[in-house]
């Protein structure tokens, strides 16, 4: 007779999604994962796979729940640079205040995580660590896309209002916007003050922003 779970794959899931979020892929072991869901180690590999694939599965799913929702949230919005403040505000927030202040993005702690592309010792054939690892950089990489798609598309809201200052190059800031936003994850994962955080965010986009006609520049 087949199998039958006795559990939710979805909600376990979302344990092992907060787990990797908190406590980074290196530093879980499979203990911990057995003993956040109360699941046998059997169990998780019959649904799930091993470490590796549970892991790639919590950070799918981390991108479709959290990520996504706020990057097309951010992309749909046509204000211009208050849509770009606006995500950041909430950004800082959500890293620095409520039930996973400080915990970082699991996004940019996979990135933080990774190890290098490429690597001298290795011998041709022997996958290692950055074979295991090809389906995570996949994942990041449409993240990355994703994001820095969103950002292009406020940045173009802003210039189609007279927001940007002339010549500001909307592909290469959307891409540096999207580094400031992996940059503020990862200090505040460290402890950095959200009003640091914003002090730093609101300079970068006073630096983007058209001069008030009403007001001479030095």
């Amino acid at each position: 007779m087949p199998d039958v779970k006795h559990f939710d794959p979805e909600r376990v899931l979302d344990q092992v999604v907060e787990l990797f979020w908190r406590r980074g892929a290196a530093s879980t072991g499979i203990g911990e994962v057995v003993a956040t869901t109360g699941l046998s180690r059997s169990s998780l590999y019959a649904t799930f796979g091993g470490k590796h694939e549970l892991y790639l599965a919590a950070l799918r799913r981390y991108v479709e729940r959290r990520s996504g929702p706020v990057l097309d949230a951010l992309a749909g919005d046509d204000r211009g640079l208050p849509a770009i403040a606006a995500f950041f505000d909430r950004l800082i927030r959500a890293r620095c205040d409520g039930p996973y202040a400080r915990w970082g993005c699991m996004v940019s702690n996979a990135h933080a995580g990774l190890p290098a592309v490429h690597n001298p010792d290795r011998e041709d054939g022997d996958e290692g660590k950055n074979g295991q690892d090809a389906g995570v950089r996949r994942v990041l990489e449409q993240h990355h896309a994703r994001l820095r798609k969103a950002m292009a598309a406020a940045l173009e809201a802003a210039r189609s209002r007279s927001q940007l200052r002339p010549g500001v190059d909307v592909e290469g800031t959307a891409d540096a916007l999207a580094l400031l936003a992996y940059g503020v994850n990862l200090r505040s994962r460290a402890g950095a003050p959200a009003a640091d955080l914003r002090a730093t965010v609101t300079a970068a986009l006073a630096a983007l922003s058209a001069p008030d006609p009403g007001v001479k520049e030095r």
